[in-house]
């Protein structure tokens, strides 16, 4: 077992000779970690696996195709033993000791001076887990710790700031905060500065470092007291002063939510960007309401329309599903305009407001009546309409 007053280090074996004794898969394992880190490996063994062979072929590994021999020890900061002979490992860390170098004993953790812990990278951290001499226990954590880091559950947050910041475009959904993707919440973890919209999942907020600068850019229907153009300036300024910076906006960035306009504001400035997807409410909204864009033998291809220009362009069929993100108040405006471009003002149609949220509720009626029914119950942004026969597949639709 490995000693319980052992002491944790990181050792940099770039470029400095390493032993391996052994040539079986055990060994094979090691070899590759330890190439990765940039040793110069010597392996010691009668046969070894193609794998091994086809290092040595290509001049990656020294291979000594023979038994071991005290003087391969000459030189090496490290040594590892992987054979199937008890007898040979223990004279292996017999002669490690002897001349004070550390040994890696393979199958006996307590006979060792040094240990391998179970390892992964995520970004520029590197995790090591020592699970006592059980390696498979050390796996099994190392891969918690590091999923756990991957989705932004344990910070990755750099507590300095340095000359290059960036942006991140993450795309929040159609704003439960479960439905952001573990890239963003990932990136959410890592921010010095998160700039967010009104239709952002907002409840993620919570879970930022108090220090966080979180910078609202909100936009109600008709009223931008942010212009775009101060947006993109607001990312430049702070990835300019070396901080990470996320854009997390509602649904996705690239669908009628302007994260083309920010990329290539960011792009031009020479500043890092990334852009995570997030899922769009055109889609998931309707589908909170059981309403599928697209069904078989029912609609084959959708529309989403912002503004009113498109209107008159739009195919004024049934199996053609329009998804509407332009608000409710000027519905009894749009519905006059489809049904004056030729659209059946009996064609279904649904209003979801508040999708994903426990207060969501969905409106249903025909194209020329749904207007109406918005107005009685009071419908208000954020809400999405959408017309076409999917709508008959809402629960709604039935119940009404």
């Amino acid at each position: 077992m490995e000693a319980v007053d052992s002491l944790p280090l990181t050792l940099r074996v770039e470029g400095r000779r390493v032993l391996v004794v052994g040539g079986g898969h055990v060994a094979t394992r090691r070899v590759l970690s330890l190439l990765a880190a940039g040793a110069r490996l010597t392996v010691v063994s009668p046969a070894v696996t193609a794998t091994l062979a086809e290092l040595a072929a290509d001049g990656a590994i020294d291979w000594r195709q023979r038994r071991y021999e005290r003087d391969d020890l000459d030189g090496a900061w490290l040594v590892q033993t992987a054979t199937d002979d008890r007898r040979v490992d223990d004279r292996v860390a017999a002669d490690a000791e002897a001349a004070c170098t550390w040994c890696l004993k393979g199958g006996d953790p307590g006979g060792a001076t040094a240990w391998m812990p179970a390892v992964a990278r995520v970004d520029d951290v590197a995790v090591a887990v020592s699970g006592g001499g059980d390696a498979g226990r050390a796996s099994r954590l190392r891969d918690a710790v590091a999923s756990a880091l991957q989705s932004g559950e344990l910070p990755l947050r750099h507590r300095t700031h340095h000359p290059g910041g960036s942006v991140a475009l993450v795309g929040g959904g159609p704003g439960g905060p479960d439905l952001l993707t573990s890239r963003g919440r990932r990136l959410l973890a890592e921010a010095d500065v998160v700039v967010v919209d009104r239709l952002a999942p907002l409840a993620v907020l919570d879970e930022l470092s108090p220090d966080v600068e979180v910078v609202d850019v909100g936009k109600l229907p008709e009223h931008h007291p942010t212009p775009q153009d101060r947006i993109n300036e607001i990312l430049l300024e702070q990835a300019r002063a070396g901080r990470r910076v996320v854009r997390l906006k509602g649904g996705d960035p690239y669908v009628l939510g302007r994260g083309g306009e920010e990329r290539l504001a960011c792009e031009a400035a020479g500043i890092p960007v990334e852009v995570v997807p997030g899922v769009t409410s055109a889609i998931a909204v309707p589908a909170a309401a059981g309403i599928p864009v697209t069904h078989r033998g029912v609609a084959a291809g959708f529309s989403v329309v912002t503004g009113h220009e498109e209107l008159r362009e739009l195919p004024a069929r049934g199996d053609h599903t329009l998804v509407l993100l332009m608000g409710v108040k000027r519905l009894a405006t749009t519905v006059a305009e489809l049904v004056a471009a030729g659209h059946d003002p009996e064609r279904p149609a649904a209003v979801v407001e508040r999708g994903f949220r426990p207060d969501q509720r969905v409106t249903v009626a025909t194209l020329a009546t749904i207007a109406e029914r918005a107005g009685a119950v009071g419908a208000s942004s954020p809400a999405v309409t959408v017309i076409g026969d999917v709508v008959r597949l809402a629960p709604a639709w039935t119940e009404r």
